[in-house]
């Protein structure tokens, strides 16, 4: 069945962070052995509609910076930055619905109450991580299905080891294959404005971003 991304309801707020293994997943896990450590794009994708929100209210989150094709080397203290950040927001946000806090069903912001649901996790992460002098073409908004087959948000890390995945449900970094997710689609590494599809079902034609179809 067809995921339209503008209609996704990411069902992430009371679920929070947790220090425990996720639930067992259900049968859309994406992870098998011998997968790429590479995420593949399919064709440009339409994004959450509460993105566009997002970028009016945070221009500079979402600005188009010089395009870097290159992977992030994030070797050595850079991977601890990542580990850094992953644990200090996760610990540091009180997890709630958007409908609790706002009044409405999506909602992305950076969580300056010190509450969120798991987009205002990884908006915050990115924020910050680009503070510390990440490009944005290596920190990736990314939309998947978890283990209860719901709507989550999440940060990728683009580097040349692999994609990184920082959840607001764990602490542990991990290649995004080695996760319970099944991934949808994600900001372009070219222009954090424009998504991708990382499944094939979710492409919206013509193809007209660099590398569709290739691991990006």
């Amino acid at each position: 069945m067809r995921l339209l991304a503008g209609v996704i309801a990411l069902m992430c707020g009371a679920t929070g962070w947790s220090q425990h293994a996720p639930a067992e997943p259900v049968a859309l896990m994406t992870h098998t052995p011998g997968a790429s450590a590479y995420m593949r794009a399919f064709g440009p994708a339409d994004p959450p509609y509460a993105f566009w929100r997002f970028c009016e209210e945070f221009p500079s989150d979402c600005a188009k910076q010089r395009a870097i094709e290159a992977r992030f080397d994030a070797a050595g203290s850079r991977m601890d930055e990542l580990d850094t950040i992953n644990r200090s927001v996760n610990h540091a946000i009180e997890p709630v619905t958007d409908m609790e806090l706002y009044g409405v069903s999506d909602y992305w912001t950076l969580p300056a109450s010190g509450k969120g649901d798991c987009e205002d996790y990884a908006l915050l992460k990115r924020h910050l991580l680009m503070e510390a002098g990440w490009p944005a073409s290596a920190l990736l908004i990314t939309v998947v299905l978890d283990e209860r087959n719901e709507g989550h948000a999440i940060l990728t890390a683009r580097t040349m080891t692999g994609d990184y995945v920082l959840d607001n449900k764990t602490d542990q970094i991990s290649l995004w294959h080695k996760t319970p997710y099944h991934f949808v689609m994600r900001q372009s590494f070219l222009d954090p404005k424009a998504w991708v599809a990382l499944d094939p079902a979710q492409s919206q034609p013509p193809v007209g971003i660099a590398g569709v179809g290739k691991q990006e």
